[in-house]
């Protein structure tokens, strides 16, 4: 979710991932297929990354 949520960004042009076996790689590119996120989705990242939730 985090990386979805940083590629949505029309601002960021890349992303760094570290990944340490074929799968946690797999998982990465994966966030490539889920890049909508609901309002209800983004209002609870939002509320999170302050502090609210």
């Amino acid at each position: 979710m985090a990386l979805a949520w940083i590629l949505k960004d029309e601002r960021m042009t890349s992303v760094i991932v570290g990944a340490s076996s074929v799968n946690q790689l797999a998982d990465n590119l994966k966030a490539l297929e889920h890049l909508d996120f609901t309002v209800e989705e983004l209002t609870a990242i939002e509320q999170v990354l302050l502090g609210i939730a």
